[in-house]
């Protein structure tokens, strides 16, 4: 059993209610709730929020709503705890969580996404990630080139760049690492998925909205 989670937070320190911003005049909720329709790959979808506003628009929309304890929504609050608490609650195989704040993820990509995590179960974990192919360097050293030798781009190695557009975790693996205390989120087996740098944006800033809506018209699956 596949379960789409799209977590929403009422609150957001960079841009005020985010997830209820348009796009192309549709919410960014909304958008994320008819994307993990139309891939037509999960036996459920549920919205996850401490706001009960969410929960009108999750009926609206013919989903369900699972209401996150507001202390899991501070800015306090880690991913892996409402994460766990939302697992803890919904029995499934592995949970998908789709940010509504990577509106140019397209349904396609949601499709290939669900098929790898499901054909790979050596996989615990699955993460979207954006293939950045320049050099790349961490606190001042190389990480996928040497300053021996000047190499062409194409002939990199690819930086894989987390996007948490789309991310997928096998239930049982997740709650096991947390109740161990251990760190849920990269347990297990863990694998990159690449998706494109438009796949990979995600809303943050005004700036990141604007940017959105001026290429949606070249996403048209999203």
């Amino acid at each position: 059993m596949n379960i789409a989670m799209i977590p929403a937070r009422m609150g957001s320190q960079r841009l005020a209610k985010k997830n209820l911003r348009e796009l192309g005049g549709i919410p960014l909720v909304v958008r994320a709730i008819r994307k993990c329709q139309a891939a037509g790959c999960f036996d459920e979808i549920w919205l996850n929020s401490e706001h009960l506003d969410f929960a009108d628009i999750a009926e609206a929309e013919g989903v369900f709503f699972h209401h996150r304890p507001a202390e899991l929504a501070n800015d306090r609050a880690t991913s892996e705890e409402f994460v766990a608490e939302f697992l803890e609650q919904h029995r499934c195989e592995a949970l998908f969580q789709v940010h509504s704040i990577a509106p140019l993820l397209t349904v396609e990509d949601v499709k290939r996404f669900v098929a790898q995590m499901e054909n790979s179960p050596e996989l615990d974990c699955l993460m979207s990630s954006e293939e950045v192919q320049i050099e790349c360097a961490y606190q001042g050293r190389p990480v996928n080139f040497t300053f021996d030798e000047k190499t062409n781009s194409q002939d990199l190695d690819p930086v894989q760049r987390v996007s948490w557009s789309i991310t997928a975790w096998r239930r049982d693996a997740y709650l096991k690492a947390f109740k161990a205390g251990q760190c849920a989120t990269y347990s297990g087996g863990v694998g990159f998925f690449p998706i494109s740098r438009l796949a990979a944006h995600v809303i943050k800033t005004e700036a990141d909205l604007e940017f959105a809506a001026a290429v949606l018209p070249l996403v048209p699956d999203c």
